[in-house]
């Protein structure tokens, strides 16, 4: 059967299948009239339909077999499913050849085709994507045919959501809606540019990123217009080449397909982000119905559907206030790029953006008739302020000179206030400088002088105190004076109290400063408290004020993070973000400081993956916009180290803390608060590396500074204690460490978000169950899991980790339990971690272990497998020497005993080698032995 024939017969067949037998015959009767050879086929299609259930119920394409996680395709590793189609699936991705480490979406074609210009738009689609380099499209990286026959494409993974599911989420204004939408049409006129036609322009192929900007996917059925003698592409049977809802009519009828086709799309794409509906709403959703509005139905404007929808979360008064934003020209450039005929609609895509720039300029567009009383309109709505201050000049007059009047006294006091500040600074240095016997200057000296100074020369000018107060506390904050400068903020609140009209700036930077020392102190509910007063003072003032309703939003937020709640977090990085880079003078250290809030919601949502990449990302952008030696840079290392650490890549985490450690101590010294954390964050992963008397002294001296500078019940206090535990457990020290765990999970039970509480939970049952004490252990481990699973979900890799030492330890309290919790524990770490990481692998020792004990044989050969584990980082090799040691252990009361006692004094002498200082690897390594040499004297 040919296309032209099944185009006729497909929408036909939709409509009788809907009816009901009457009303069937009495359709086919009339069609015998017209069309008896049409009606023949149709009959016997229904026939077919009626003896057979499985009709049309086959897919045309084969499913692709064996495709699952891990499985390897070329040099990538499969990771998870993204999505599935005509063509085929796309997986998320990573290189696994060791050439370099990258994620990609991974697009796979279906075998089995039974259409053959399937594989060649494939293959084409290869071509057309090497000639695309555009920002707002996604970038080709490789391609290739794996040693199974399986062609692939490997593109940017792009971390985003469709436009229309970001703009329901978001619910922007008019102005963000076109500004995304003129960069898909900046995208698709650079593909028209290079002679490709995408076709099936949708919002599931134009996605939003973190950065709130567009990326274009997708070009499977792209047409290469400078290409001729191509197979054809006309429809076949049950496979479709473009999505029906945003086909454009000739794609309907089968006509050839131009540019305007994709001006088509895109019209349809903006009347959905607009109105929130599609242009069509047919009575019935089959495809015949859809194809019908398509080719004969004349949509209604956009801002009509919007007002009469209710089901898209739109508030009414913003509803009336976009409808009346949309009305008039925006309908006018919509229902242009949706005409019928090809020559009706605009002729370029690059015609259709500029209407739309030209409409957001207050411009006369060009899809409308040039009369003299529209062009005129546009002109005085253009220059409304202009117009209306020549038109009421007279009065403008008169309410300017009480304007110039009252603004001139504002600006001598602001001058004043300024000349004041000034001489004071200039004074209060000039006198430092005189210091008795030449003695160095202090820094924390000049400070307390300087408010002296304040409540002496400024006594009579409480804005400009109120403000030096300010800046005094900003000041004892970078050094980590923390209670001093609570003391400072709230001398400053009571004399902002007592204002008569306190200036907004000094209102909305007093309530930041407070609640952010209040946070730094460990009281992020007090901090929230003390700030929420002021954010509808923010919403008002932060077109005017911006950099200041920002700094609120971000220390608010991170209060609400702290507190546990990430989406009224995210909410606020996000407003901060906005603002910060939309501002007429971007602030782009702000920028930078938003992104990484931002990144670190994912981290507080065991989201390792997705931190790490926006980490990079604000990373990138510093040294990109500012400077790699910037304040901020320590602070980013730091959050990558303690993330890379997180995913089990000790080196590059080593690499990256020393970085942040050697810029702390150049810009700050040696015991400023962003030094010593670093210094903290170095030592924990010395613990990993086993080093252990470096790591030791190094949390001992951190705990003595951040004690005197924070408190004894502070959570980063907290921090430091369960790192030394840590140590101590290492080291053989089981009281030490016992006291330092408890006293942790003592004090972040009082601080601290639920999350922060589990891991102290799972560290105390952890050497608790180390050294034997199952029955204190276990309830531990049940209250971490609760909380985690509460937390993260049921499936999350941190609540796989509670699994495994829950069951090692219902094994340890009763031989054969635990099983269940440790498969599961293996399973969700493998779907969570990936099946390689340490973490997934810890838990498949921990269920071999215990199962090879009781006799398993596919235990035993998964602890040789294990043991084989490739020693590419310190923590995988410490799980190879265990699955070594306890199955050389167990082959000591089988024939061969000798050869695995002598294996096992080759490991400890390995193990020894590499960490001279011991350990727990160490101590579990010689309990090998020792029960070696028991099975050994029994036989």
């Amino acid at each position: 059967m040919d296309s032209a024939r099944w185009q006729r017969l497909s929408p036909a067949l939709d409509a009788l299948l809907e009816l009901d037998a009457d009303g069937r015959a009495a359709a086919l009767a009339t069609l015998h009239q017209g069309d008896p050879d049409f009606a023949a086929e149709l009959e016997a299609l229904l026939a077919l339909e009626a003896d057979r259930e499985d009709f049309l119920a086959e897919p045309i394409v084969a499913a692709l077999s064996g495709m699952l996680p891990g499985r390897h395709v070329g040099p990538y590793e499969l990771e998870r499913l993204l999505g599935e189609g005509g063509m085929g699936q796309v997986w998320l991705a990573r290189r696994a050849d060791g050439l370099y480490e990258r994620r990609v979406a991974l697009k796979l074609l279906r075998p089995g085709l039974a259409d053959p210009d399937l594989r060649l738009r494939f293959t084409r689609e290869r071509q057309i994507l090497a000639r695309l380099e555009h920002p707002h499209i996604a970038r080709l990286l490789d391609a290739g045919i794996s040693i199974d026959q399986q062609p692939y494409l490997a593109l940017d993974y792009i971390d985003g959501e469709p436009v229309t599911d970001w703009c329901r989420r978001h619910q922007p204004g008019v102005a963000d809606r076109i500004r995304l939408f003129l960069q898909v049409c900046d995208a698709v006129s650079h593909a028209h540019t290079n002679l490709i036609v995408h076709r099936d322009l949708k919002p599931s192929n134009i996605l939003v990123t973190a950065l709130d900007d567009v990326r274009l996917l997708d070009f499977g059925i792209a047409k290469l217009l400078d290409t001729s003698g191509q197979a054809s592409e006309a429809t076949r049977t049950g496979l479709r080449a473009f999505t029906l809802h945003y086909a454009a009519p000739e794609q309907i009828r089968g006509e050839p397909v131009t540019t305007m086709t994709d001006v088509y799309s895109l019209g349809v794409v903006l009347y959905e982000l607009l109105a929130g509906r599609k242009p069509y709403q047919p009575a019935r959703a089959s495809d015949a119905q859809w194809e019908q509005a398509i080719l004969d139905a004349d949509p209604p404007r956009p801002s009509q559907t919007l007002l009469r929808g209710t089901e898209d979360g739109v508030e009414p008064l913003q509803r009336r206030r976009m409808a009346r934003a949309i009305a008039g020209d925006l309908d006018t450039i919509v229902l242009r790029a949706l005409a019928k005929a090809p020559a009706d609609r605009y002729a370029s895509v690059e015609a259709f953006a500029l209407d739309l720039r030209r409409w957001r300029e207050g411009r006369p567009i060009l899809a409308r008739p040039q009369r003299l009383s529209y062009r005129v309109g546009r002109y005085l709505r253009r220059h409304r302020w202009a117009v209306s201050s020549a038109t009421l000049v007279a009065l403008t007059l008169v309410a300017s000179m009480v304007a110039v009047t009252w603004q001139a006294n504002q600006a001598i006091e602001e001058s004043a206030r300024a000349q004041a500040m000034q001489d004071f600074v200039v004074g209060l240095f000039e006198q430092a400088g005189a210091s008795a016997g030449g003695a160095p200057l202090d820094i924390r000296q000049l400070l307390e002088a300087g408010v002296q100074r304040g409540d002496a020369e400024l006594a009579h000018q409480p804005v400009a105190r109120a403000e030096l107060y300010g800046v005094i506390a900003r000041l004892r904050l970078g050094l980590g004076d923390y209670e001093q400068a609570l003391a400072l903020l709230e001398r400053q609140s009571m004399l902002v109290r007592g204002m008569p009209d306190p200036p907004p700036s000094l209102r909305l930077q007093s309530a930041s400063d407070h609640g952010r020392t209040l946070r730094l102190l460990g009281r992020p509910r007090d901090a929230i408290a003390w700030m929420q007063p002021q954010q509808s003072l923010a919403l008002q003032r932060e077109q005017v004020l911006p950099r200041q309703a920002a700094e609120l939003y971000t220390q608010l937020g991170r209060g609400r993070r702290d507190i546990g709640e990430p989406d009224a977090a995210r909410l606020l990085f996000r407003r901060a973000l906005a603002l910060r880079r939309d501002s007429p003078v971007p602030d782009e250290a702000g920028t930078i400081e938003s992104l990484a809030d931002l990144a670190s919601l994912h981290s507080a949502a065991g989201e390792i993956t997705a931190a790490l990449a926006a980490t990079d990302a604000a990373l990138a952008r510093l040294r990109q916009r500012l400077d790699a030696r910037h304040p901020l840079a320590v602070e980013l290392l730091r959050t990558r180290c303690a993330l890379l650490r997180a995913d089990g890549r000790t080196r590059p985490a080593e690499a990256s803390c020393r970085e942040a450690l050697a810029l702390a101590l150049d810009l700050h010294g040696a015991r400023h608060p962003a030094t010593l954390d670093a210094r903290r964050q170095l030592a924990a992963l010395h613990v990993d590396q086993g080093r252990f008397a470096e790591a030791d002294a190094e949390f001992r001296d951190a705990l003595v500074w951040t004690v005197a500078r924070l408190g004894a019940r502070h959570a980063d206090v907290a921090r430091i204690h369960n790192s030394l535990g840590i140590v101590a457990w290492e080291r053989g020290d089981e009281a030490a460490a016992l006291e330092s765990l408890a006293r942790t999970v003592d004090i972040w039970r009082q601080t601290s978000p639920n999350a922060m509480l589990a891991d102290g939970l799972f560290n105390h049952a952890m050497v608790l169950h180390a050294i034997g004490r199952q029955a204190e252990a276990k309830p531990l481990l049940l209250e971490a899991l609760a909380l985690r699973r509460a937390r993260f979900g049921a499936r999350h890799g941190l609540v796989g980790d509670t699994l495994r030492m829950l069951g090692e330890v219902e094994a340890a309290l009763e031989p054969g339990a635990g099983t269940r919790d440790l498969e599961d524990a293996a399973a969700i770490t493998a779907a969570a971690y990936g099946p390689q990481h340490p973490n997934a692998l810890r838990a498949a020792l921990s269920r071999d272990r215990i199962a090879a004990d009781a006799g398993d044989a596919d235990a035993m050969a998964g602890l040789d497998r294990l043991a084989r584990t490739p020693p590419d980082d310190s923590e995988l090799r410490k799980i190879a020497w265990v699955a070594r040691a306890h199955a050389a252990a167990l082959r000591c009361a089988a024939p061969g005993a000798a050869t695995a006692r002598n294996d096992l004094a080759v490991l400890a002498s390995q193990v020894r080698t590499a960490q001279p200082e011991g350990g727990a690897i160490t101590r579990e390594i010689d309990a090998a032995r020792r029960r070696c040499g028991s099975l050994i004297a029994r036989r």
